[in-house]
């Protein structure tokens, strides 16, 4: 069965190749054709019929199936905005150009003059008087009643699963809806949108592991950055008082569903506010964005409703993980106490854990999973939050957020540490940890520490996961379902 189906796909290739040959040898070679003037599109057509009947349109798209009965002929022609019927009648069209109609393959892309009318069926189409091959498909798409399903083929070949498959499509014109929609809104509150450098000689701004690399013409080494933070944060000290940046970064960790190494982030900065402000700017944001790409607040992910049109619920660390696990750290006082809960309850740490360490393991571990609805968790230990400003009153925290929504961190935000003295014992506690052994802390940033001196104003921060975001508005069950080319691991792997 093997053998016969590699032969039927040389017979194939071959046949599409031989049909090429014929258009060149007539002179009519459709890849010599630069330039196609189309006036329309199979949406506008069909939704304003009443507008374009018995009218001429010139259209262009894929042909995506084709059938004949005698001397008429169907095909169904794809472009990016949807698919209308084309028909063709071999006595409108004169017998050589009815005789390349019957020629086209699955896949050639057409041009059609026409005129707009509905057949019989009451099917909405355009009766053609001209068509042109304008490219010739020499690949065959996949068979039309499987269509591309192969999950990894997908998104090895997504040039494939974006003609085959409209709900793909759909998914990747809303990301481009949902990424203009957050542009619209910072716009309009004043920020500014700019562009930070992605290789960076300190990879800082986030707990991750960077990729790194060699800079040929100065025999440099370089990293890919992880956060967009830093750069942001000069910014800021150099008077750019509202500043937001949509870019790569790139984190050198595992592939899962919600992971790729390569991803969005959305990171703003604004001074003269605080967490509390990144928090009324998060709720106003993403309820505008669903409201302006989906037309309702209200999204449905994986069956499960959630509600960005009501007040996002806010809670600290300590009272989430003393809510889902009956652990109160309030309660306990040192390394060691902190540690015998841990015992008690399963949660394996590290030696270089500190309390605020552990504190987070009993938040992912017991309370994560729990954060549907939308939901602020505020106040995280001092421990993993080396960029943050402390709470004044209790200086074991800090004054930070996550923001969750269906058990996932959308979001990270901080009024931003802006002493450059805490700052610079912060980084030195980081660099304390990565001689542990822990790769993903900081570096002391030197330039950085600089900027901090000449004086950052009190800030308010935040990063967004674009492709989570993307995900959660488009009901998609996997980061590569947002990300048109994902990472995949080599075909010889």
């Amino acid at each position: 069965m093997e053998q016969q189906d590699s032969s039927r796909l040389k017979q194939i290739l071959k046949n599409r190749r031989d049909k090429l040959a014929e258009y060149v040898n007539a002179d009519m070679d459709p890849f010599k054709i630069t330039k196609f003037e189309r006036d329309n599109n199979a949406k506008n057509i069909k939704e304003d019929y009443s507008e374009f009947a018995d009218k001429e349109v010139t259209i262009a798209g894929r042909l995506m199936s084709k059938r004949r009965m005698g001397k008429i002929g169907f095909g169904d022609l794809l472009d990016m905005t949807g698919k209308i019927q084309v028909f063709a009648r071999k006595d409108v069209l004169g017998d050589e150009e009815y005789d390349r109609f019957k020629k086209l393959d699955i896949g050639d892309i057409i041009g059609v003059t026409g005129i707009v009318f509905t057949t019989e069926a009451g099917e909405i189409s355009v009766r053609a008087e001209k068509i042109t091959l304008l490219s010739k498909s020499l690949q065959p798409l996949p068979e039309k009643f499987h269509g591309l399903s192969d999950p990894d083929l997908r998104y090895r070949q997504r040039y494939v699963d974006l003609i085959m498959n409209e709900g793909v499509r759909d998914t990747f014109i809303k990301r481009s809806k949902i990424v203009a929609s957050i542009r619209n809104y910072l716009n309009g509150q004043g920020f500014l949108e700019v562009e930070t450098p992605m290789l960076v000689a300190n990879a800082g701004g986030a707990a991750a592991r960077p990729f790194e690399t060699n800079f040929n013409a100065l025999d440099e080494d370089f990293k890919l950055r992880i956060s967009l933070e830093l750069y942001l944060k000069r910014l800021i000290v150099g008077g750019l008082e509202k500043v937001y940046e949509i870019g790569r970064v790139f984190r050198n960790e595992g592939l899962d569903t919600r992971h790729n190494p390569e991803f969005t982030l959305m990171e703003l900065y604004q001074a003269y506010t605080d967490y509390h402000g990144m928090m009324d700017l998060t709720e106003n944001l993403y309820r505008h964005v669903a409201q302006e790409v989906l037309g309702t607040t209200k999204i449905v992910y994986g069956g499960v409703e959630m509600d960005l049109g009501k007040p996002f619920e806010r809670i600290t660390m300590v009272d989430a993980v003393k809510k889902y696990a009956g652990v109160d750290f309030n309660e306990i006082h040192d390394l060691e106490e902190a540690r015998k809960a841990a015992k008690e309850h399963n949660i394996e740490y590290e030696e270089r854990h500190k309390k605020g360490d552990i504190l987070n393991l009993f938040f992912e571990e017991y309370a994560e999973e729990h954060m549907i609805q939308p939901t602020f968790v505020m106040d995280h230990p001092i421990e993993i939050s080396p960029l943050t400003k402390k709470k004044p009153d209790d200086p074991e925290y800090v004054e930070r957020f996550e923001f969750f929504m269906n058990g996932w961190e959308m979001a990270n935000a901080y009024s931003e540490l802006n002493d450059p003295i805490d700052q610079r014992e912060r980084f030195k506690a980081q660099e304390e940890l990565l001689a542990q052994g822990d790769d993903e802390a900081n570096t002391t940033d030197e330039d950085f520490m600089k900027a901090l001196e000449i004086g950052m104003p009190p800030t308010g921060g935040i990063g967004f996961g674009i492709d989570r975001m993307c995900m959660l508005l488009t009901d998609s069950p996997a980061i590569r379902d947002v990300l048109l080319f994902p990472t995949m691991k080599p075909l010889d792997k």
